[in-house]
């Protein structure tokens, strides 16, 4: 075999970097064994992988077509080494997940994990939809969890669970009082507050509402759930969020569900991961625990 993982790991640092000489500094080798390792793999490769542009190297057609699996290789690899290795564990979890699920989902789940490999080591980051599927295709991580449609390509997606979403206000709100059925014309006349784009909850309420209310204006956009349920409660509009997220408000009184006509709300939460991600062991099992651990909906 002509190629080795350190050539894989200098090219996939000269694709990150611009350059031999930062490339370099981050793997711990000068610029001159940079660059003979780069004219190895391309040697070995009868390619070139990047266009000289001045002082910076970018990457090429074939350049861009290497860099998925080469990054894919060096992670199975670390994978290996953080099981096998002096001090590894093989039940190292990296995960991602899209806020509601992160916040609200994923901790139990973590916990009965935690009691069966006491000594993992856990890595959950937590941002939108459109972050966590970044991470799962740049192999950052492991697994996503993701509360809207993944339209990225080598991500597989698999369904989990349904996710109950309801419209909610503060309890003082004119259209709360009367406790009837609100038609469609009265929502499309509220004042809504929405996640903001890229947001799993905020495709997810859209492809729920645009149907039947044709338009949905956003009167104010922030960027996190938690955020906008206080707004809620403060009374500055009205929003529709997981009932999950909102369940310690509604005992507290501090928000209500608004009755409408429109049909019960919901979306699909699903698991993610890269199709050449070689999952390990624990992974898999971790997968499979989430996706057996289907219960009722979320909310």
């Amino acid at each position: 075999m002509r190629l080795t993982l350190r050539q894989l790991q200098i090219f996939r640092a000269i694709a990150e970097t611009g350059s031999t000489v930062a490339a370099a500094e981050r793997v711990a080798l000068s610029q001159s064994a940079a660059s003979v390792a780069l004219a190895e793999l391309e040697r070995a490769l009868e390619t070139r992988l990047f266009d000289r542009v001045g002082r910076r190297l970018l990457l090429n057609d074939r350049g861009r077509a290497l860099l998925p699996a080469a990054t894919a290789l060096l992670e199975d690899a670390r994978d290996i080494e953080a099981a096998f290795g002096p001090g590894g564990s093989a039940a190292d979890l990296r995960l991602a997940a899209s806020t509601t699920i992160g916040h609200y989902v994923l901790p139990g789940l973590l916990a009965g994990f935690r009691t069966a490999h006491p000594d993992a080591r856990l890595d959950l980051r937590v941002g939108n939809t459109r972050e966590v599927v970044e991470a799962v295709a740049a192999f950052e991580v492991d697994l996503g969890f993701i509360e809207g449609p993944c339209h990225a390509d080598a991500i597989r997606v698999r369904p989990w669970r349904e996710d109950e979403l309801v419209i909610v206000a503060a309890p003082d709100h004119p259209l709360a009082r009367g406790g009837e059925r609100l038609p469609l014309r009265r929502l499309r006349e509220l004042r809504w507050l929405l996640r903001e784009p890229g947001s799993g909850t905020r495709e997810a309420v859209e492809q729920a509402l645009l149907p039947h209310l044709h338009h949905l204006p956003a009167d104010m956009t922030l960027g996190s759930s938690e955020a906008i349920k206080n707004a809620v409660a403060a009374g500055l509009g009205v929003s529709c969020l997981s009932r999950s997220v909102v369940r310690d408000l509604l005992d507290l009184g501090r928000l209500t569900v608004l009755p409408t006509t429109l049909p019960r709300l919901s979306r699909k939460l699903s698991v993610i991961h890269h199709e050449k991600k070689l999952l390990s062991g624990a992974v898999a099992r971790f997968a499979e625990q989430c996706l057996a651990a289907t219960g009722d909906a979320v909310g």
